[in-house]
Parts: C-alpha cells; sequence; structure tokens
C-alpha cells in the first residue's frame, strides 16, 4: 500500500529514458541475483508493443490554418470515439458513439485519406498535415515522483529481510554512483514499512523499560530491587532467541512485539519471589539467610509454575501453526513467548535466588526499613490527630 509492490523489497530506479531505464534494471537484477535469501526477484514487465503513430507537422497545419489540438481531437474521435447522443430502448439507455469502422481504423491506407475540415472551409487529408506510421512503444510508462520509473522487485526467504536489503544496497552501491545526473535509487515494499515499524518499537520498548522500573522502583523503594526483577527479561530472551532459532524465523516485527509483551509476563515472577523475601523477613520472623531463600523458592514453586504455565499453554496451539495461513503473525509472537517462558522459569529458581544472596540482602533491609520508618510515622501522626480530637471533645 505505501509503494504500489507487492513484493518484500522494491529497488525504485527513477530515470527518463525508458530503454536506459531497462537495461539498468537489468544490470542491477544480475547484480543481486545471488544474494542470499533472495527469492522471486524480477523487473517489472516493461516491453516494446507495435504501435501505429500519427506525428502531426507543425509547418503544415499553420499552412492550412490548424492547430494540433483539431488533429489530435479528430484521431482521438476517429479511433476512440465519441459519445454524441443517446438512445432510449424502453427504460433503457445507450450511448451513441461515432467512431471509424474497425476496418479502416486498421489500414493505413484508409487513415492517410481521411478528411479534415479547415477552418476557412474545405478538406484536406490526414496525410497531408500528419506524418502516419507504424512503429513500437512501451506497453505501460509508470510515474511517480514526476518522474519515469522501473521496479526491481524481490521477497525474501530463510534470512533477516535488514541483512538482505543491506547487502543489495552494497552490491548496488557501484551502479547507483555510475547513474546520469538527476537519475536516483529508492528502496520501498515491506522494507520500507518494516523500517518504520522498528523504529517505532524500539522507542516503545525503551519507554516501557522506563515504565516499568519506576513502577517497581515505587513497589520496592529500592533500585536494587527494582533492577533484580528486570534481570528476568534477559533470562526469557534467551529462551525467545533460541526458539526463533530452533525454529528457523528471523527478526520480524511480529517477534518484536513477542518480545515485549513477553516483558510484563516475566518479570511477574520476579515481583513474586522478590516480594515474599521480604514478606518472610518482616512478617514471620526469618532473617537473611539461606534458609529463607530456600524456604521462600518452595513456596513460590507452585504459584511461579501455574503462572508461567497459563500463559505458556494457551499459545501452544498458535506456536504449532507453523505455516497456516492467517498465523503468519500470531505464530512469531507465540513461539517468541513460550521460549522466554521456558527460560526464565527454570532460571527464576537458579540465578534469582543467588543474585539476590549475593547483592540484595542490604537493598531488602533497607526497604523494609525504610517501609517500617513510614509506618511509624503514620501511626504516630493517627495517633497525635486521635489525641488533638479527645482534648477538643474534652473542653467542649
Amino acid at each position: 500500500m505505501l509503494s504500489g509492490v507487492k513484493a518484500q523489497v522494491a529497488i525504485k530506479l527513477y530515470g527518463d529514458d525508458l530503454d536506459q531505464l531497462r537495461r539498468r534494471a537489468e544490470a542491477m537484477k544480475s547484480a543481486i541475483a545471488d544474494v542470499p535469501g533472495i527469492r522471486d526477484l524480477q523487473v517489472e514487465q516493461q516491453t516494446n508493443i507495435p504501435q501505429l503513430r500519427i506525428e502531426a507537422d507543425g509547418y503544415r497545419l499553420e499552412q492550412f490554418g490548424l492547430r494540433r489540438w483539431d488533429v489530435n481531437e479528430f484521431v482521438r474521435t476517429a479511433m476512440q470515439g465519441e459519445v454524441v447522443s443517446e438512445v432510449l430502448d424502453g427504460q433503457r439507455t445507450f450511448d451513441l458513439l461515432v467512431k471509424l469502422d474497425d476496418r479502416y481504423r486498421e489500414n493505413r491506407d484508409s487513415l492517410r485519406r481521411l478528411a479534415i475540415e479547415l477552418p476557412d472551409g474545405g478538406s484536406t487529408k490526414l496525410e497531408d498535415v500528419a506524418r502516419i506510421y507504424d512503429s513500437s512503444g512501451p506497453n505501460v510508462i509508470s510515474r511517480e515522483q514526476v518522474r519515469r520509473r522501473i521496479v526491481l522487485q524481490c521477497n525474501v526467504s530463510g534470512r533477516g529481510l535488514v541483512d538482505v536489503v543491506a547487502e543489495i544496497r552494497e552490491r548496488l552501491g557501484p551502479l547507483e554512483r555510475d547513474l546520469p545526473t538527476g537519475w536516483f535509487v529508492e528502496y520501498g515494499g515491506q522494507f520500507e514499512s518494516q523500517q518504520s515499524a522498528s523504529r517505532m518499537i524500539a522507542v516503545l520498548f525503551v519507554v516501557s523499560l522506563i515504565g516499568m522500573f519506576l513502577i517497581l522502583f515505587t513497589m520496592f523503594r529500592s533500585a536494587n530491587l527494582a533492577l533484580q526483577v528486570m534481570i528476568a527479561l534477559p533470562m526469557a530472551f534467551i529462551g525467545s532467541v533460541a526458539a526463533l532459532w530452533l525454529t528457523g524465523q528471523t527478526l520480524t516485527i511480529a517477534s518484536m512485539v513477542g518480545f515485549i509483551s513477553l516483558c510484563g509476563i516475566a518479570s511477574r515472577n520476579g515481583i513474586l519471589l522478590i516480594n515474599h523475601y521480604l514478606h518472610l523477613v518482616q512478617h514471620e520472623g526469618e532473617g537473611w539467610t539461606d534458609a529463607m531463600i530456600l524456604r521462600a523458592g518452595k513456596d513460590r514453586l507452585a504459584p511461579v509454575l501455574m503462572t508461567a504455565l497459563t500463559s505458556g499453554i494457551g499459545l501452544v496451539p498458535l506456536a504449532m501453526a507453523a505455516g497456516e495461513p492467517g498465523k503468519e503473525i500470531l505464530y512469531p509472537v507465540a513461539t517468541v513467548i513460550i521460549g522466554g517462558l521456558l527460560s526464565s522459569t527454570a532460571l527464576e529458581f537458579l540465578v534469582r535466588p543467588a543474585l539476590f544472596r549475593t547483592i540484595g540482602f542490604a537493598a531488602a533491609a533497607r526497604a523494609i526499613a525504610s517501609h517500617d520508618e513510614e509506618h511509624a510515622l503514620g501511626d504516630r501522626s493517627q495517633n497525635a490527630q486521635a489525641n488533638e480530637t479527645i482534648e477538643g471533645v474534652g473542653k467542649a
């Protein structure tokens, strides 16, 4: 829709001479034909077809007092016809078209003898004011950005679209530098929309990470603990990348969406585990020991597995629908999320306890102390307000 080309990669060559456009497009096709991953490589179908040309002679037109428009209008009416009235047949209406009969329109001698009326009266033959001859011309002339253009297009299979386009640009670099002045090459197709979407997704991904960090910091009142929760992201990405590699997929817009969706799902398990660490120390008398970490892991094993399973099992039918029509977008998303859930859940009880044991005890202790201090201040404030109310009632 954006480029007018139904291909993943569209290389548009803009110029003036149609014959030169075709030759240079064929040269570009030969230069990139052996690039790995390219499929269905073809140049836009543009060939010369037989034509009958009628070229008005300006000098003779001036002698007869005619204008080019007069000749063009006359030829158009003779060859294509002109609606001059309507024919009514009951409730139906038909256009009345005036034009030459087919046997005359295809006969050059008959065309030469066509009589054109002169402004001052009389008439003259068409061959007296125009040159009529057989020739050839392009079957179609495509224009864009007020320039003639021809398209070299292809699809990509078994390799990343960005990588293929990068190699195509490298191969076509010397040919682009040899183009005449005013000629240029433009890359479009699905690659154009993927570039735009990739930039937008990258921005939204960064915004999502910042938003996650702020929410976690508000929850734990500790940057250390917030970052420890977000450690789930690289642990999840390990499985996602492995899943893409095992299924023979490449990084696409759909898989990028899957990565962003995975961020929230993977972080949820970390929140459950770290929050339980704090709960055991704050409310159940546990200390900052290995036994507390072991107990928290056993307590949260079932909830973590249940959240991962409910998210993953629902996506299994989509992950097994490779190649089915209508699943082109959902299949990569499901693959990324399932692979990420497997790795993040497995590493959740290996990496996170060790990480919390190494660098998390001090930060967690400060977070609990800050939380207790806020509660103590809140209790004192409430007691003071209660006392003031009692004193006011007593005075009254």
